[in-house]
């Protein structure tokens, strides 16, 4: 009579996994930047998007201090960016949080950002994540040259926008959501509805602290 065996252990354990990998295994992760003024459903699609067709174990958003590329006149204060942020990421485990521009202050360079992240991660490869808007703007990017060696970068396709660049851009597909941060904060001071355009916690946040009225 044949019986059933039940396994108590990982068919592969983390010794064997490091085995087949290689000690140097390095860290597959994604850079989500800019000012998330604020975070809406559309960003984390493309996250989401992104994340889970390059499978890479993380996809970090990385809020701005003071962005050099776009009019700051509307940007609120980074700490009410972020706790908007951790509203909308929590429960997915494919999202986390990186405060490296917040915590270092003045105007946010993505070249300054990413050596340091380089030197602080040396094991880890970093996918940084743009619009294809955001894509026309990377010859004006300040050492672009130079970061395109630090970074791979990831273009999310959207209409109207030709997937075509002078430096390296890996393409991805996401379902088109036309969102826009700039929408959203008309929307509020028009007192029009959020609902389904940005997180529940983040809609509970903006009318708690009253943000984005004037």
């Amino acid at each position: 009579m044949s019986q059933v065996a039940t396994l108590t252990r990982p068919v592969i354990s983390v010794e064997m996994k490091e085995q087949i990998l290689g000690l140097d295994h390095r860290k597959q992760v994604g850079l989500f930047g800019g000012t998330f003024n604020p975070i809406h459903n559309g960003h984390l699609i493309m996250a989401q998007q992104v994340g889970s067709q390059l499978g890479l174990e993380k996809v970090n958003f990385m809020p701005d201090n003071k962005p050099p590329h776009r009019d700051t006149k509307r940007a609120i204060d980074p700490k009410h960016r972020m706790t908007m942020l951790q509203a909308a990421i929590q429960g997915n485990p494919l999202f986390g949080l990186e405060l490296t521009e917040v915590k270092r202050g003045g105007v946010s360079y993505t070249y300054d950002t990413m050596v340091t992240l380089k030197a602080q991660h040396p094991d880890t490869d970093y996918y940084f994540i743009v619009g294809a808007d955001m894509v026309n703007y990377l010859p004006k990017w300040y050492r672009i040259d130079d970061l395109v060696d630090l970074v791979t970068f990831v273009g999310v396709k959207r209409r109207g926008y030709e997937p075509v660049s002078p430096y390296p851009i890996l393409w991805v597909d996401s379902p088109l959501i036309e969102i826009s941060s700039t929408d959203i904060r008309h929307r509020v001071a028009t007192n029009q509805s959020l609902k389904y355009l940005v997180p529940d916690p983040v809609i509970d946040y903006i009318e708690k602290e009253g943000l984005y009225r004037d």
